[in-house]
């Protein structure tokens, strides 16, 4: 970081009290107060870091889901679909960006890696099976529990270019995720973060004791966290 960065930064990170805990509507508001005194040229993404009383190792404790942001994440994502038949002109009809059968496992397999978003219909899942390696670890494996094993590709597709967005819990309890660019009003933020939030809470694993919402951060790319006060989150989706 350079002298100047650095400088930047500091004074973006004045305008947050780190020992105070914000309010939703307020720290969004405050987010673009960082954004703007930090002065980056490109359009920063916006991310949530959930902290939560769960521990992923247990199975019955995995927080895992996806979620359509109401205001989309102001991206454009690319699609790739496994599919065979009819289900393929379905799936180019909705404007995925790849679509194929063993042929493109063999693409991924050689290196292609040119897409965001990956669905499959069930019965390529065998196909799709043997790149567990390589999609597994950049979090693109399809999963019926997010949407994206599915016979209804058309409408996977058309969710994943309009702001579908897919989490889970780390090892730590941690749920990581985009809730749009640094570009958009604050209130569209807000809206899109408790579009998230609201689906976090109901997936509340029925063996999770103690504290579920433990801490929330929100920050651009290149600006310092803002805390958010769960209490007030939590008594919202009691």
């Amino acid at each position: 970081m350079t002298t100047k960065t650095a400088k930047k930064f500091r004074s973006a990170a004045e305008l947050v009290d780190r020992n105070k805990r914000y309010g939703v509507d307020e720290a969004f508001k405050l987010l673009k107060e960082t954004v703007a005194k930090r002065g980056v040229k490109f359009d920063q993404t916006v991310d949530v870091a959930i902290n939560l009383g769960v521990d992923p190792k247990h199975a019955d404790q995995m927080v895992r889901g996806a979620v359509v942001l109401p205001n989309g994440i102001g991206k454009t994502v690319r699609v790739a679909v496994f599919a065979k038949g009819e289900k393929q002109r379905e799936a180019q009809d909705a404007g995925a960006d790849v679509v194929g059968e063993a042929d493109l496992a063999k693409r991924i397999e050689e290196g292609f890696m040119d897409f965001d978003t990956v669905i499959a219909t069930p019965d390529m899942m065998g196909v799709v099976g043997r790149l567990g390696k390589v999609l597994g670890p950049r979090g693109l494996m399809p999963n019926p529990k997010v949407g994206t094993v599915t016979a209804d590709v058309g409408k996977a597709i058309r969710e994943a270019k309009g702001g579908k967005v897919e989490f889970r819990a780390e090892k730590a309890g941690i749920v990581h995720a985009p809730v749009g660019k640094a570009s958009f009003p604050a209130e569209k933020l807000a809206e899109n973060f408790n579009a998230l939030m609201e689906l976090v809470m109901k997936l509340k694993p029925s063996t999770a004791k103690g504290v579920y919402l433990k801490g929330a951060t929100i920050s651009a790319t290149m600006t310092p966290g803002i805390k958010l006060d769960v209490q007030e989150i939590g008594a919202r989706y009691r």
